[in-house]
């Protein structure tokens, strides 16, 4: 009964959020609520959460002066060079740009924190992709794809977790997987490639001068090509080669658009350009600590943010306002992480997940025995989807992989196949990163999940068929 009930749970969940019947939060909190009393376990109900809270509080925390700190780096102009790279890069192309997007994403993730990643991919690609009318869900669901495949790193979670819960070393787990991870990130730079031509197809082929980096009130200089054109921030579209006409965007284009764009602005108050050097130092300072977890990282990150903003705005008002215009995005990431807590609380309290987690490793039929680590490599998708890394990693594994030792597969195999699942894990409700990059890219949960899904399962399926292909599962 608890198997049918968590199941049912989590499809509730997912079908009320995909058809936008209930906000990500209120879903998080009311349907575990729900299924806690159907299950007789209503008097428990404080319990659950109360553990679910304090499991997630950390990660909480860290989300909180994580955002206050990247966010004061970015209104100080860190990461301005980094957003003119990618613009000179990308050239206002949405092929580019996308690509750009997964790369980016890819490179950042080196740190092993998926919140860090999707802080400063969104921070860098969201003015471009509102400014040039881009799909905002292809952001998100390139960069948690490629997120999720630069996860298997062994400082990022899943590989130490599976080496700790089989008893291994990380570096056996890790190394011979890299071809077949180098295989899964290549195929997200394709799908990137094919989603940015998708984007262009629908755009036109558009082309920008470095000028867009301005405010967008002064004038801008923007070419199609071949022919030359300016005035008041002007965007043109195709070009005589290709055929597809011109549009403008003028002035009367909605104000949003225009705010988001100020991101940009090179004359914004808050810029702090004799302290560029200071910042960035910290900042790797940081990312090095939190790599050699000198601190836990919410220390890390509550130390960072606070020697931030004393350095950079060594006045009180100043301070304030900078947590203010942060405020929003504190607000609404840490509020998802504890609803999420109910959820994980309930489903981890009630013992539906450790009774659905038997539930499928005893459907597998004792003839796969032979073949358990494709078998877990093909589990690890939607499991690690609707569960956590740690109830995966500590309560499945451990069962599957001795189910195969049963059988003469090796531990190490079963460990390697349970990576290939985090392509698709990066997008869970159970993930507290996801909230960061949905939230600051104004995208609707289930909108992210509907379009992310079936790229991230096949990206899953592209890293497991090439670790059977190179023979290390």
């Amino acid at each position: 009964m608890l198997t049918i009930l968590g199941f049912a749970m989590i499809a509730t969940f997912l079908v009320l959020i995909m058809t936008k019947k209930m906000s990500p939060i209120a879903a998080l909190v009311l349907i575990p609520a729900l299924f806690c009393v159907a299950v007789g376990q209503g008097a428990k109900l404080g319990d659950y959460v109360i553990d679910g809270v304090g499991n997630l509080a950390p990660t909480a925390a860290m989300l909180m002066f994580a955002i206050v700190y990247f966010g004061v780096m970015i209104d100080v102009g860190l990461f301005d060079p980094i957003v003119r790279g990618i613009l000179r890069f990308c050239k206002a192309d949405p092929m580019r740009i996308v690509v750009g997007t997964a790369v980016l994403a890819a490179i950042v993730s080196l740190d092993g924190d998926g919140s860090t990643t999707f802080m400063i991919t969104v921070s860098a690609m969201y003015p471009l992709y509102k400014r040039l009318k881009m799909s905002l869900v292809v952001m998100t669901g390139v960069a948690a794809t490629a997120n999720g495949v630069m996860n298997t790193l062994p400082w990022g979670g899943p590989t130490a977790r599976a080496a700790t819960a089989l008893k291994l070393d990380a570096s056996e787990i890790f190394v011979p997987m890299i071809p077949a991870l180098a295989v899964g990130l290549l195929a997200v730079f394709l799908l990137s490639y094919v989603l940015g031509l998708r984007e262009r197809k629908r755009l036109g082929m558009l082309t920008l001068g470095e000028a867009l980096v301005r405010e967008p009130e002064q004038e801008t200089v923007l070419a199609g090509a071949g022919t030359g054109a300016s005035g008041g921030d002007r965007l043109r579209k195709g070009s005589a080669a290709s055929g597809t006409g011109s549009a403008d965007l003028t002035e009367d284009d909605d104000e949003e658009d225009e705010e988001e764009f100020k991101g940009l602005d090179p004359d914004r108050s808050t810029l702090r350009p004799k302290l560029y050097w200071f910042n960035a130092g910290l900042t790797i300072a940081l990312l090095t600590a939190m790599i050699m977890e000198l601190m836990p990282i919410p220390v890390l990150f509550l130390l960072g943010a606070a020697l931030a903003l004393t350095v950079n705005f060594p006045h009180m008002p100043d301070q304030r306002a900078r947590i203010a215009a942060h405020a929003d995005n504190v607000l609404n990431v840490s509020g998802m992480v504890f609803a999420a807590a109910v959820f994980t609380g309930v489903l981890t309290g009630t013992g539906m997940v450790e009774n659905m987690a038997d539930w499928v490793v005893g459907a597998v039929p004792d003839a796969m025995g032979p073949h358990m680590a494709i078998v877990t490599g093909l589990l690890s998708l939607p499991l690690t989807y609707f569960m956590s890394n740690d109830g995966f990693y500590f309560g499945v594994v451990p069962v599957l992989a001795e189910a195969g030792a049963a059988h003469g597969v090796s531990p190490l195999e079963i460990a390697r196949a349970s990576l290939a699942g985090q392509a698709l894990h990066m997008s869970s409700p159970l993930v507290p990163a996801v909230y960061v990059l949905v939230g600051m890219a104004k995208v609707e949960f289930g909108d992210h999940t509907r379009f992310t899904v079936k790229w991230a399962v096949l990206t899953s399926l592209v890293v497991l068929g090439a670790g059977i292909l190179f023979g290390t599962i």
